[in-house]
């Protein structure tokens, strides 16, 4: 068994496998997954009510769903935050963590407004029966913070379930999951909850698909659950993401079935627009401050004309010792 701290830090960022798999070069589908996956508690949820959607059809729901999810996608990429991210294996005789990966990033913009992730803090991993691969980081960033856009839309079978109110919030249920399976994508399935008012994702609970489930070639992982908030007024942001659950890694070369119970925690805060600062440079020179030369005649007109107008008054004053 090849320890995860021995590993180089670039392939912390993605799915779970067992530390004697091979990197996967193909995938499965996962079976059953709606008997499965779900790791939703019932905290805060009231009955599911599957009557139809009064005064509006599924359709009509799914469309404007789809408009507000690209809405608030394309806003997202103007926002900062950070996100820290905690993967930890449960030990099945205490309960208690025993082996972390632990990471905190910013999500910002550099001076050019590109795009960027700046880690502030990743203390050495611990861990030691699971190492992380690169689906990992791809569902970190994809699918735990799940956004269902007009434009993905057409991948996914969405199925209503009906409405349910989930603590103050009133919702509609979807199911979704993938159309088809394309070599090398992954997708989320599961259960979406989309709010009445603002015909968007406030929760979703379900699993990265496919899984690749051949021995000694697994890559796992775990249900999860993401709950999100209004933050700005207007968008529902992901803002807390809880996996749990074990990994059933299947028996490879001699060695028999490892189980690993997983818990992990992805949080967003400190969400703040970006507004981004532009200079007009030219020939090497900073001229963001500087008038234009119509604009610049302009100011010294305006400063002549009330030059002349001091004299003027001046002018016309009494002198302070004239006699009266």
């Amino acid at each position: 068994m090849k320890f995860a701290s021995a590993l180089s830090a670039s392939i912390f960022a993605a799915c779970l496998v067992s530390l004697s798999a091979n990197s996967p070069t193909f995938f499965h589908f996962v079976p059953n997954w709606h008997n499965t996956v779900y790791a939703a508690a019932d905290d805060g949820f009231g009955p599911l009510d599957s009557s139809a959607p009064s005064g509006i059809t599924v359709d009509e729901i799914i469309q404007r769903m789809g408009k507000r999810e690209s809405e608030f996608n394309r806003a997202r990429e103007n926002y900062i935050f950070r996100q820290s991210v905690k993967i930890q294996t449960i030990s099945d005789d205490t309960g208690k963590p025993d082996g972390e990966y632990y990471q905190v990033t910013d999500i910002t913009f550099d001076k050019q407004g590109r795009r960027e992730e700046r880690v502030v803090f990743a203390p050495q991993t611990s861990l030691e029966r699971v190492q992380m691969t690169p689906t990992d980081f791809d569902e970190i960033e994809h699918r735990l913070p799940f956004v269902l856009t007009a434009e993905e839309m057409p991948q996914y079978d969405i199925k209503y379930l009906g409405r349910q109110r989930v603590d103050e919030l009133d919702t509609y249920v979807f199911e979704a999951g993938p159309r088809t399976i394309e070599k090398g994508k992954h997708y989320f399935q599961g259960k979406v909850w989309v709010d009445q008012q603002d015909y968007q994702i406030v929760l979703v609970n379900g699993q990265t698909v496919p899984q690749d489930t051949r021995r000694g070639h697994a890559d796992l992982q775990p249900p999860f659950t993401t709950y999100y908030e209004q933050v700005d007024g207007k968008y529902w942001f992901p803002t807390y993401t809880k996996a749990d659950g074990t990994l059933h890694f299947p028996a490879a070369d001699g060695a028999p079935r490892q189980d690993v119970h997983m818990r992990n925690i992805v949080r967003y805060t400190d969400y703040k627009q970006f507004r981004a600062t532009s200079r007009i440079i030219y020939n090497g020179e900073d001229i963001t401050n500087n008038r234009a030369p119509e604009d610049n005649k302009n100011q010294q007109n305006q400063n002549q004309q009330q030059n002349q107008n001091q004299r003027q008054n001046q002018n016309q004053q009494p002198a302070a010792n004239s006699p009266h």
